[in-house]
């Protein structure tokens, strides 16, 4: 069985999806899974088939930097369950964004971002794009209005993770994209923390979703990787330009065979991480010893009921600060035996790590107090261990701290 076509899908559920859209196994000599082509090049009937294809009036693959058939499923695959006409896969979550911004931006550019990214990708933002007359203005999106009022004539794009990296403020997708869509200003949203399992961007509004496929996609700590998905016309110039020639952030066949994987078990994993996320972080938000917890599936989250509109989980982060501060974060770090200490997230090990001094240190002090990421803002990646073994993974470091 093949599932082709998003029309003909519709009648399918997620994880159905997510094993077989885009590939027949007829096509490949019966291989139940699909085969990974590991080929740099490929061979053309003749040199007109050749000068056909290069020019685009017939089908095929040219060379592997710009296409694999392993990744073509991979991409099917993706676009399918994001609800998009169109993905590329690319070789890490920064080439997808990087390529994408290259490809639909110029000189005299402006572009409005959330005042809460990833580190690389604030710096990408702020000290990479300007250095191309990029004008980029930093905004808060949890307030649409200051939004609306950063857009000027030469704005070309909104973007904004939710929820985000490393507090987990979760941003009203369909208010934002609502703003863009106004005046024809793209909506691109980062979804990498919820996946489409847990949440659709296109569907409430957005223009493209981007991943880093290195995290929940993937889904084993095993590849680094980057999707994005959205229409068929800006995927197609984001291959030609910003993979192609832009950026080369080709992604290898075999890591594309690996997000193809573990794929298969998104929808299951995802809703495991979310349960063990849920009861960490209702467990810190009773513990005597904790300050604040960050989770988009507490009751009490700031933004709440956005998280019930366009997230059907809460998913794997859990972000908190100890009473104590840094110095206690840090010894709590240290006293985990089952959970490690490692930047990234999505594996299936639980791993911790301290923002400020680890994965968002590319912004300065100031401007880590400015947006709301603390010094002693701890994030923590909930895996997939036994949830019981989790929390006591955690109470006994939480019981050292008062030793």
């Amino acid at each position: 069985m093949v599932l082709r076509k998003p029309a003909s899908n519709a009648n399918f559920g997620f994880s159905t999806r997510a094993i077989h859209v885009g590939y027949d196994p007829q096509d490949a000599e019966g291989a139940l899974t699909p085969p990974v082509h590991l080929t740099s090049t490929y061979v053309f009937e003749s040199a007109e088939h050749g000068a056909e294809v290069f020019a685009g009036a017939r089908d095929g693959y040219i060379y592997g930097r710009i296409k694999n058939p392993t990744q073509a499923i991979l991409e099917e695959r993706i676009a399918d369950l994001e609800g998009a006409e169109a993905a590329l896969a690319v070789g890490s979550g920064m080439g997808a964004i990087s390529a994408l911004l290259w490809t639909l931006l110029a000189a005299g550019s402006h572009v409005v971002i959330d005042k809460v990214l990833y580190g690389n990708t604030f710096a990408l933002f702020t000290k990479g794009l300007t250095r191309f007359a990029v004008n980029v203005t930093v905004a808060d999106f949890t307030r649409p209005e200051a939004v609306a009022d950063a857009i000027g004539k030469d704005t070309r794009l909104l973007f904004f993770e939710t929820p985000a990296n490393p507090n987990l403020r979760v941003i009203d997708i369909a208010a934002i994209a609502a703003i863009g869509r106004a005046v024809d200003v793209l909506t691109v949203v980062d979804s990498t923390f919820a996946t489409p399992a847990l949440q659709r961007p296109l569907d409430h509004g957005a223009d493209v979703v981007v991943h880093s496929a290195t995290k929940y996609l993937g889904g084993h700590g095993d590849l680094i990787a980057g999707a994005i998905a959205g229409p068929a016309e800006i995927i197609k110039q984001v291959r030609l330009r910003g993979l192609r020639y832009l950026t080369g952030a080709t992604l290898a066949p075999l890591a594309a065979f690996l997000i193809l994987r573990g794929l298969k078990t998104l929808e299951l994993r995802m809703a495991q991480h979310s349960r063990s996320a849920l009861a960490v972080a209702e467990m810190l938000s009773s513990h005597p010893a904790v300050a604040a917890v960050y989770y988009p599936g507490l009751a009490n989250f700031p933004q709440a009921d956005i998280v019930k509109r366009q997230m059907s989980a809460g998913s794997g982060l859990v972000a908190f600060e100890l009473k104590g501060g840094l110095s206690q974060g840090r010894r709590l770090i240290d006293a985990l035996d089952l959970a490690s200490c490692a930047v990234s997230l999505g594996d299936a090990e639980t791993l911790i790590e301290h923002p400020a001094s680890m994965t968002h240190s590319a912004y300065s002090a100031r401007e880590r107090a400015d947006h709301g990421i603390s010094d002693g803002l701890i994030r923590v990646s909930v895996g997939l261990e036994n949830t019981q073994d989790i929390l006591n993974d955690f109470e006994q470091a939480l019981r050292l701290l008062r030793e």
